[in-house]
């Protein structure tokens, strides 16, 4: 029996197996002419065993491991899991293996964050945003790997960049806003210094809605991660500070279902009396009671294609020029927006 505090290695797998050590090697590098035969049975063993390759020395030569470092802000957040899904999808087809780090949208850690990354040489690495410190933008610029900044395309990128761009989603659910003759706008979001997404889509917003010579009438903002609870705090605040009111922009879904559940709790006709909107498309609006205008950020796209480009970049032909590819976002108008014709206010 293996003592336990002692590492398997490739000899141990090699007399279990009854192959040699070079054979088994071949076989878990997945390199070499090997019979199927001899493969099942050396598989079997390492299975048997519990052996797991180590990859620092195979990364000493090739200067790289098989890790895609995925650096973004928050897994409470219900977005970046679907980001995390499209990445995971394209690299399930390959040798290669997300790794995950947090920054909770500070600067600081996400500095910690990439460094810690890089050290280990992965193959790439997929970086939520294109604002950075200036001490991590050198770590990205000199880390001689691929570099994919996701979500955001309103901005200059390191290397590959793959996104939407916010201040035009903000924009165009502006104008749609405006069309559906909504005058008394409110707006609940994120504070914008953590969140430069969202103070892009509120820059867009406003750009919108100033051109259809309309102002925000009235704002609240949080911090922390996005809730149902604090939708409805928020709502309920802007409502009571500002009873006029015909519509609450939020800055995500989840914020915008709480001000949802909290206006039908309240019995306020929405779309009627008072439209709301969010953004990002989340599933959980197909459980409430009414759909939530929304928009969809194409967040599973944008993390296939973020995959797709660090897997070019790593093969024998790698692309010659750096990828921006911004995706179009699409309202989903739900039950929330629309308003019909009698309720239409004339200028």
């Amino acid at each position: 029996m293996n003592d336990s505090r002692r590492p398997l290695t490739l000899r141990d797998v090699s007399e279990a197996s009854g192959v040699s050590e070079m054979t088994v090697s071949r076989v878990l590098r997945n390199r070499g002419d090997v019979s199927a035969k001899t493969r099942e049975k050396v598989l079997a063993a390492a299975k048997e065993l519990g052996y797991v390759p180590n990859r620092i020395a195979g990364a000493l030569a090739s200067n790289r491991v098989n890790l895609v470092g995925v650096v973004i802000p928050s897994m409470a957040n219900m977005v970046f899991p679907e980001v995390l899904t499209g990445i995971s999808e394209v690299l399930d087809e390959t040798d290669l293996q997300p790794v995950v780090g947090i920054t909770n949208y500070r600067q600081d850690k996400e500095e910690s964050v990439i460094f810690e990354m890089l050290s280990w040489r992965p193959s790439g690495l997929i970086v939520a945003g294109v604002e950075h410190s200036e001490a991590a933008r050198r770590m990205l610029r000199a880390s001689g790997v691929p570099v994919v900044e996701i979500m955001d395309t309103d901005g200059l990128g390191i290397n590959h960049v793959v996104g939407i761009s916010h201040r035009r989603a903000g924009r165009e659910m502006a104008q749609i806003i405006a069309q559906q003759k909504y005058r008394r706008i409110g707006f609940a979001g994120t504070k914008m210094p953590l969140d430069h997404r969202a103070r892009k889509r509120f820059e867009g917003f406003t750009l919108g809605l100033a051109k259809a010579g309309i102002e925000v009438a009235d704002q609240e903002f949080y911090s922390g991660g996005s809730a149902l609870l604090k939708g409805r705090e928020m709502t309920q605040t802007l409502l009571e500070r500002t009873p006029d009111l015909d519509f609450i922009y939020y800055s995500n879904d989840m914020i915008g279902a709480g001000g949802l559940l909290y206006c039908l709790e309240q019995g306020i006709d929405v779309p009627g009396k008072l439209g709301l909107a969010g953004f990002n498309a989340v599933e959980l609006l197909d459980g409430l009671p009414r759909r939530l205008a929304t928009m969809d950020a194409c967040r599973a796209e944008i993390g296939r294609k973020a995959a797709e480009i660090v897997i070019s970049c790593i093969s024998d032909t790698p692309p010659t020029e750096n990828h921006k590819i911004e995706l179009s976002p699409k309202v989903q108008p739900g039950d929330t927006l629309i308003r019909h014709p009698e309720n239409l206010k004339t200028d």
